[in-house]
């Protein structure tokens, strides 16, 4: 893969002491550590007034949470390695002891594990400080505004300072080793591009399930919704790598403008298209408002206008307190006319992308001869699982990635607002129904059975392999 220009030579942290920072960052940064991949200092910022011992603790709690593969005192001699920088985010003097804690790095990659309301403050310190030089890289997380207009001021923000190549837009899905997988799998093997297309291929649909709701999320939930938290930058972002075209070379630039390509092929989505739903006993939820029209669940068929996918019906579906909690791809293909043997068979062949949330698998279903005399076919699947053992973690991936300077797995702007203009008009449910109110524990609203019917319904996940 073709990457950026070095390696940077330290790692800053904003919001070391966030919730984001424990669960995710630190168990990334304690890998990197043992990989031998941290080779400057690393710093965390925090508006919290901590000492040694509170930042130690914490690391202690985040990487005791990973279970026994990590012990205290690995997490205290890591916390030992990281300079903590505390003060307002928006004072000039919190950037001058940071700059004076970097010493003499001079390519620094700095992380905005904070709100996006403060990544213009954030940014334009860290450029009249001089923090920022021609060699830093700012990583920032989603969401990445909250439609396509606001994604352009939260651009130029972080334009004022960081040219569009050392802007580094996490996606942690594009990190996980089973969307990985997808991709390679896709363009890998020479069988499988003959009928990647219109004329073998019948549906493509996505599902994306959770069994938990929205927890302590509810009042962050209300202003995101199931469209906003993870169709406009994780699913979307899927369907591309389900339909792009094989880039000329593996680059990073040349994979992410076949994405873009696909993105730009989809239409924006009309009211029509879409069934928002929400699970009973959200509006009771912690910072929930009581009348809210927020969907927790949504689902949406749409068409992608290429020559290899146009008239091919793709269904995209995620939802909180459903059956399963598991991601999958289903790629049914055209079944033979006419049929030799069977009927047309009840189940066509199909290809199966297991993508989490603990595993990743692939399945092929196939049609095979019952014993006996009769030419009698039944459904088989072969099946390939493996668990994700040893597998780097996606943050822990991402962020090596970008101290090494490879933008491959991270979004372009242009993307950005490519799926952004595809979901706008649904987004804020302004110009949709009401969300319908489905039971936790079952698959979403029934209304949304309708939008799959004529392929054959829509494909659950199970709960294995």
């Amino acid at each position: 893969m073709t990457s950026g220009p070095g390696e940077q030579d330290a790692l800053v942290i904003f919001g070391i002491t966030g919730d984001l920072a424990f669960k995710k960052i630190i168990p990334a940064i304690a890998g990197l550590a043992g990989r031998g991949r941290l080779r400057g200092p690393v710093l965390g910022v925090a508006r919290d007034s901590w000492g040694a011992p509170q930042l130690a603790a914490r690391f202690c709690a985040s990487l005791r949470a990973q279970g026994p593969r990590y012990d205290d005192a690995t997490a205290r001699a890591l916390a030992a390695r990281v300079s903590y920088v505390a003060g307002d985010y928006r004072e000039p003097d919190t950037f001058r002891r940071l700059k004076a804690a970097l010493g003499e790095a001079r390519a620094p990659l700095f992380y905005l594990a904070i709100p996006p309301s403060l990544f213009g403050d954030v940014v334009a310190q860290l450029g009249a400080s001089g923090c920022a030089t021609a060699r830093s890289r700012v990583v920032v997380e989603k969401p990445l505004g909250r439609d396509r207009a606001s994604a352009k001021v939260l651009n130029a923000h972080l334009t004022q300072v960081f040219d569009e190549a050392r802007i580094y837009r996490i996606d942690h899905f594009l990190g996980k080793e089973p969307v990985q997988n997808l991709l390679y799998f896709r363009f890998a093997n020479a069988f499988l591009e003959p009928i990647w297309n219109r004329a073998h291929i019948a549906s493509v649909q996505l599902t994306m399930a959770e069994t938990f709701g929205v927890e302590s999320r509810g009042r962050l939930y209300e202003e995101l919704g199931a469209i906003r938290d993870v169709v406009q930058n994780h699913l979307l972002q899927i369907v591309s790598l389900l339909a792009m075209e094989r880039p000329a070379v593996y680059s990073s630039d040349a994979l992410r403008d076949e994405k873009v390509r696909v993105l730009k092929s989809i239409a924006p989505l009309a009211a029509r298209q879409v069934v928002r739903g929400q699970y009973t006993g959200y509006r009771g939820e912690q910072g929930v408002a009581a009348d809210s029209r927020v969907e927790t669940y949504v689902a949406m068929r749409f068409g992608i206008d290429t020559p290899r996918w146009s008239g091919v019906p793709f269904l995209v579906r995620t939802g909180k307190s459903l059956a399963v909690t598991a991601t999958q791809v289903s790629v049914r293909l055209v079944a033979p006319r006419p049929a030799l043997f069977d009927p047309a068979p009840a189940d066509p062949n199909y290809l199966r992308f297991r993508l989490g949330p603990d595993r990743v698998s692939i399945g092929l279903g196939v049609r095979t001869k019952e014993p006996g005399e009769e030419m009698r076919g039944r459904d088989t699947e072969l099946l390939m699982c493996d668990e994700e053992a040893g597998a780097l973690s996606a943050y822990e991936r991402l962020i090596g990635d970008a101290l090494r300077g490879d933008p491959a797995l991270f979004a372009r702007q242009d993307s950005i607002e490519a799926a952004w203009r595809i979901v706008d008009g649904v987004a804020s449910g302004a110009a949709t129904p009401a969300p319908i109110e489905y039971a936790a524990g079952s698959w979403g609203p029934a209304q949304a059975q309708a939008m799959a019917a004529d392929i054959g319904g829509w494909v659950d996940p199970g709960t294995g392999c």
